[in-house]
Parts: structure tokens; C-alpha cells; sequence
């Protein structure tokens, strides 16, 4: 599930196009007997959709990388004996879910992809063309002429992927979420003392009680300045947006455990003020390089939600899960 910062990729743009829609058929019935039957041209096949796809086993959009060009077959031209030409094939463009679609040039949102083999139809493919039977009429018993098929649609789209967790873990760099990932759940993320250690979100499965279970992930670490585009930028917030509920990591040994929450909560508002409705929990690591009395010293100087942990003890992690579990079903 983790994503190494080569084949992690959640941002393309492509360019898209339909398929054209066959001509129809201006043929006429000739036999030996009938030298000089009526229409029996057929119409023209559809052209091809161009359809995005739900695939809940794909986590990055690197197989659309340098996958620039996208197009749908044409439809087949109708013949004779009302024949109609074949559709053209549809082309699927398979998605992680969370994949949101834009228009490349206006940035119009267009739809998002959230479910499991969910289809969306991006570009209809060209209507087929009406062969010469449709034009005969009382008046007009030998129609020389068939409708030609309608053009593809073409444009340009961006893809970009917001990834889908129950719960997302924010914090300063070396602030030990991948080590709490690492802890609760299966993933295996890079874990190092130096800043922006992960460079791309890490997913993982929390078990909890009763067989139950959620998704926590990993973002790549926030420095001040993030929404402006300082460290990485805030390439990485969008990940944020998905997230049920958000855990604020900070140390132990933080200088200023509050401050350092308040500047995290800051860089989330500049850059989305909604992420600050969210349900939120701060979660203050490395208890195990602290003591009982500086521990009681931080807890009187905090008035919102906190739990104290340390992932390399294990201390603490059954009360977390318990209380992510209650933020989850609130």
C-alpha cells in the first residue's frame, strides 16, 4: 500500500477524444430479378465513449503518467441490406478512488470517482449517420444520399487524486506519524530522523475491536509557510481533504506543544477553512523521552481533546484507537 516517492503520482492532465460516428449507407437493392430495388443502406455505428472507471486496487495515477493521448475507435459506416456499421470501442480510463475530474482549461469540476467500478461517461461518442431507407418517402422513392456520422468530442482534462482514509495524520516533520502508522497498522512506511522522511501519503488498516477496522494515512510532513508553497508546498494538503476526522501530531518535546498545534490548524485554514470543521484530535508523541510531572504540566496548559502516546512503547495506543473509534461514529 505505501508509495515510493518514484511511483506515487496523483496529478496528470490527459488529452481525451471520442469516437466518430460511421456514415450511413446510401446503397440500393440489386438483384437479377430486381434491378432496380429501393434504399437498403443501414445507418452508421456510434462512435466510442470515452468512460473513467473506479478501481478500488489502484492507490496512485502512474499508469496514466505518459499515457498523454487518449482516444475511442470510430463507429463503422452502414451497408447494404440496412446493415448498421459496428459501435466503436469504448476506452476506460481506470482511477483510484477519490479521483476528482477537471476541466484542464477552465479548472471546472466536473465529477468525482468514489466508488468500485463506478462509470462516469466523460465523452460521448459521435452519433451514427441515418442510411438512405430513413429519407424514403412518397414523394422521394429513391433517396441518393445517407446522413454522414457526428464527430467525437475531444478535450483536455486534469485528473487529480485525493486519497480516501478515516482518519489523516498532520503534523511538523519528524513529528512521529509514520512511526504511529507503522504501529497500528500493517504499512511500512520509511521511517528516518530528518525532514520529509515521507514524500508520499502512506495508507494503512487499523484493526480495532470486533473485527471492525478504518483507514489511517499518513501525510507527507507541514513546516510553516506550507499553504504558501514553502517545504512541500501544499501539494499534499489535498490528501487532508477526504479525511473523516484529522490527528494533530506533536512531540513531547516540543518547545510549545500548543503553539506548535495552533500553527498547524493556521497553514489548514489558509489553505482550506473548511479541514477545521472536521473532527480533530491532538495527539502528543514521544511520551516515553518525558516524566509523569512534565507530562501533568503540559495537561494543564491544554483545554481541547489530547491523548498522549509513544508508538516505541506501545503506551497509549489502545486509548487512541478508542477515541478515533468515537470521533468516527459520533
Amino acid at each position: 500500500m505505501p508509495q515510493s516517492k518514484n511511483n506515487f503520482v496523483d496529478y496528470v492532465r490527459i488529452y481525451v477524444k471520442s469516437g466518430n460516428g460511421g456514415k450511413g449507407s446510401a446503397h440500393f437493392f440489386r438483384s437479377r430479378n430486381q434491378p432496380k430495388g429501393g434504399p437498403d443502406g443501414g445507418d452508421g455505428g456510434r462512435g466510442g465513449h470515452v468512460i473513467i472507471r473506479g478501481k478500488s486496487n489502484l492507490w496512485t495515477l502512474l499508469h496514466l503518467k505518459f499515457k498523454k493521448h487518449i482516444k475511442a475507435s470510430h463507429g463503422g459506416d452502414g451497408s447494404k441490406s440496412m446493415s448498421t456499421g459496428a459501435n466503436g470501442k469504448d476506452v476506460f480510463i481506470d482511477v483510484p478512488l477519490g479521483t476528482i475530474v477537471k476541466d484542464a482549461e477552465s479548472n471546472e469540476f466536473l465529477f468525482e470517482i468514489t466508488k468500485n467500478e463506478e462509470e462516469v461517461v466523460l465523452l460521448k461518442g459521435g452519433l451514427g449517420g441515418r442510411g438512405n431507407v430513413h429519407f424514403k418517402n412518397s414523394i422521394r422513392q429513391s433517396p441518393r444520399y445517407a446522413q454522414p456520422g457526428q464527430l467525437g468530442l475531444e478535450s483536455s482534462v486534469t485528473l487529480e487524486l485525493k486519497v480516501l482514509a478515516d482518519v489523516g495524520l498532520v503534523g511538523f516533520p519528524n513529528a512521529g506519524k509514520s512511526t504511529l502508522l507503522s504501529c497500528v497498522t500493517a504499512a511500512k512506511p520509511k521511517i528516518a530522523n530528518y525532514q520529509f522522511t515521507t514524500l508520499t501519503p502512506n495508507l494503512g488498516i487499523v484493526q480495532y475491536r470486533d473485527l471492525q477496522s478504518f483507514i489511517m494515512a499518513d501525510i507527507p510532513g507541514i513546516i510553516e509557510g506550507a499553504s504558501e508553497g514553502r517545504g512541500l508546498g501544499y501539494r499534499f494538503l489535498r490528501h487532508i481533504e477526504r479525511n473523516t476526522c484529522l490527528l494533530f501530531l506533536v512531540p513531547a518535546d516540543s518547545i510549545d506543544v500548543v503553539k506548535e498545534y495552533n500553527i498547524l490548524l493556521h497553514e489548514l485554514k489558509k489553505y482550506n477553512s473548511d479541514l477545521l470543521d472536521k473532527e480533530k484530535l491532538l495527539v502528543i508523541t514521544k511520551l516515553d523521552i518525558i516524566d509523569e510531572k512534565i507530562k501533568q504540566k503540559i495537561s494543564r496548559n491544554i483545554n481541547i481533546d489530547h491523548v498522549f502516546i509513544s508508538s516505541v512503547n506501545r503506551q497509549g495506543l489502545t486509548k487512541l484507537k478508542d477515541s478515533i473509534w468515537h470521533l468516527l461514529n459520533k
